[in-house]
């Protein structure tokens, strides 16, 4: 990360939170299951699929580790019975990963159980390097536990990426490809942004060639137009690859998609742990995130922007 957007990290993290739900609510569905469930049905009603994500990450303790597995269990009946065309994304150190290996995968075992009981599928979320070999681990030790319906992310600028995706890609694993977001130091992580994207087409080519399925996650059109051709290239049948998308990102390239006769999926999050999500999406929004720096050093109101973003 540059030194201007690790200046900027400092401020919004010092932002008053009520400054920053006025950026957020454009990419969180809201607190409650009901918010996602809407959410999730207008999206569906577009032609669009969904993963849901139930806000928060790196739990401290087991009881707030139970608080996410019932929540789970809870999204995963809704989806059901609502008859949505939705999975869920989880994010590790919300099972306890922070704690203990052991613990994450007794609580991710318990969700997928729930999923596996009405087909569903579990994705493990990506976070930020000291976690990416633990989450990777846990994956592997899920599927030799007889889970099939469970898959893993990959970012694209880390160092160690590509020879991560060889491994998935031969193990016919489902893989989420993103560029990354958080706040890793030059030895780990690519920061000149052609690098990034050179690293993105490098890993999804391994990917696309192996045995699983590959899930597009970028809203950078360059890198749509890459996939795309690639597919096309490989000759990739299309129940072997989608594009994902996050909620409030970009829906008029979502809807060009999806008018291309792709899969398009976006990420749905909700819950009351929207904070930490909220700042990333600011850093990668640097023009929204100048607005809302001005106001907080009283330089000029973020309302206006805010109703834009």
């Amino acid at each position: 990360m540059t030194k201007s957007k690790r200046a900027l990290l400092k401020i919004l993290l010092m932002t008053p939170k009520p400054l920053v739900w006025r950026f957020a609510r454009t990419y969180i569905a809201g607190d409650t299951l009901d918010d996602a469930a809407r959410t999730i049905r207008e999206l569906n009603g577009e032609g669009v699929c969904a993963t849901v994500d139930v806000l928060g990450e790196w739990v401290k303790n087991e009881g707030e580790v139970q608080f996410f597995v019932d929540q789970y269990g809870k999204t995963i009946d809704r989806i059901v019975t609502d008859r949505l065309d939705a999975n869920v994304s989880i994010k590790p150190t919300a099972m306890g990963l922070a704690i203990a290996p052991d613990l994450a995968f007794r609580s991710i075992s318990a969700v997928l159980e729930r999923a596996q009981k009405h087909g569903l599928f579990v994705r493990l979320d990506m976070e930020d390097s000291p976690y990416t070999q633990a989450t990777l681990d846990l994956y592997f030790r899920l599927r030799e536990a007889g889970f099939e319906k469970v898959g893993v992310v990959l970012q694209a600028y880390l160092r160690r990426t590509l020879d991560d995706a060889a491994k998935l890609a031969d193990a016919g694993a489902s893989v989420r490809l993103c560029k990354g977001i958080y706040v890793e130091p030059r030895a780990l992580a690519y920061q000149q942004f052609d690098t990034v994207r050179a690293a993105f087409v490098a890993a999804m080519e391994i990917l696309m060639k192996g045995k699983g399925y590959t899930a597009v996650a970028t809203h950078d059109e360059w890198l749509v137009f890459r996939g795309q051709a690639l597919a096309r290239a490989l000759e990739l049948p299309g129940d072997r690859f989608e594009f994902q998308m996050l909620l409030g990102v970009d829906p008029a390239l979502r809807r060009i998609i999806v008018g291309q006769g792709y899969k398009m999926r976006v990420y749905v999050p909700y819950g009351n742990g929207w904070f930490g999500y909220s700042i990333r999406r600011l850093l990668e929004n640097p023009k929204f995130a100048t607005h809302v720096v001005k106001n907080v050093l009283g330089m000029g109101p973020a309302s206006g922007a805010a109703a834009k973003a």
